[in-house]
């Protein structure tokens, strides 16, 4: 394999003893509080990694898009979960194919989604899973958890031919807001861990107790999910009810929106991307700029309060030191825009390590990441779920 001087740019780098120690400390937390991790597989979209995860110690995948489901039950996983409201025949129909072949189960929050489907799996004679999606204070999909219809819609589901209800989902979203006024970090996360922990299992509690088939503690699933909340997660019991599994996703890799948040160091940030300053100018405030082969297409334009540009560029990537004066400051298409502080001591052809602002959205950009261990490459991965957006 090439070192790294060799490879062409723009092209993302995974350190593997970063990748490894993320993977071991996520599983830790999982096995600490008796719970499945259940990884989301949109960080990574990477057969190998998948399968490094399941060495391990993880069970099954996550998923959001069935052609992602696709390529990892081809890949030889048996357990899917699509953590999204699937609507369409079209899916369905698919989802039923791979039936055959491994257990796929998704998430279902209205009636109207929840009645096409069964009607496709009972006319095939087949049984689906499905978990009914909660909001748990995100306020994106599902029902309120403190809706008071929702025992009567839970159900309803659970009477619906051809779908079996195993459980309840929700994603904390949320855990990306960043702390309140007068609130650290630390604190927020626990905060957002804990409401969508307790909010969950009182949800549980009540479709127990209101006789929904299935809601039986030890029985149901109970799945919770976020990177953020996940580093901090403590599991409870609550009328014998306790949190069965977890969905993180951005641990493998972190990224600086993690960091931002007071998740994680640089120092556990797995992906960068290796660019080349491709020209170098002075504007007409007398500031040095450089400008980079990789723009939006590489980049994600993502941001948050606790970001700074778009990236960090490392001024020492062996200790993942940031460049004290240099800042990602803009994206084009093709160009990173580069702002350096009292002149740049970089030149046209030098190649720069930025660690991005949102992993997940950088990964599907690119065919192939390399894997590497110092100044080597270790592995040529493919992103083998790349573009499977339906």
């Amino acid at each position: 394999m090439p070192f790294i001087d060799d490879l062409p740019t723009p092209c993302l780098l995974i350190e593997r003893a970063r990748l490894d120690t993320n993977l071991e400390q996520m599983q830790a937390r999982a096995t600490a509080n008796r719970v499945v991790l259940r990884p989301h597989t949109k960080t990574h979209k990477t057969i190998a990694i998948a399968r490094h995860q399941r060495g391990v110690g993880a069970l099954g995948l996550t998923v959001a898009k069935v052609g992602e489901a696709e390529v990892f039950v081809d890949a030889g996983f048996d357990d899917v979960r699509l953590a999204y409201a699937v609507v369409g025949r079209d899916k369905h129909d698919r989802i039923a194919a791979l039936l055959d072949r491994a257990r796929l189960s998704f998430c279902v929050d209205t009636m109207e989604a929840a009645r096409q489907a069964s009607a496709i799996y009972a006319a095939r004679n087949k049984q689906a899973d499905v978990l009914v999606e909660i909001d748990a204070g995100y306020g994106r999909c599902g029902l309120r958890w403190d809706d008071s219809h929702l025992p009567e819609f839970a159900k309803k589901i659970a009477a619906l031919p051809g779908l079996n209800l195993v459980g309840i989902l929700t994603h904390e979203g949320n855990a990306y807001h960043g702390p309140d006024e007068g609130e650290t970090k630390e604190a927020a996360l626990r905060r957002v861990m804990a409401e969508t922990r307790d909010r969950m299992l009182e949800t549980a509690a009540r479709l127990h107790t209101a006789g929904v088939p299935g809601a039986t503690p030890g029985n149901f699933e109970i799945s919770i999910g976020s990177t953020p909340s996940m580093t901090v997660f403590e599991n409870r019991e609550h009328h014998d009810f306790r949190i069965t599994e977890i969905r993180p996703g951005n641990y493998v890799f972190h990224d600086m929106i993690q960091v931002g948040l007071g998740v994680t160091t640089l120092h556990h940030c797995a992906l960068t991307v290796l660019t080349t300053v491709i020209s170098k100018h002075r504007d007409r405030a007398g500031r040095e700029r450089l400008f980079l082969d990789a723009g939006k297409k590489v980049f994600t334009s993502d941001a948050s309060a606790f970001t700074d540009g778009y990236g960090a560029i490392l001024y020492n990537a062996a200790e993942m030191v940031p460049h004290p004066h240099a800042r990602l400051t803009g994206l084009s298409e093709e160009h990173g825009w580069v702002q350096v502080r009292g002149g740049a001591t970089y030149s046209v052809g030098d190649r720069l390590r930025v660690v991005p602002n949102h992993a997940c959205v950088v990964v599907n950009t690119q065919n192939a990441t390399y894997l590497v261990d110092g100044e080597e490459t270790v592995h040529e991965w493919p992103v083998d779920a790349r573009g499977r957006v339906q």
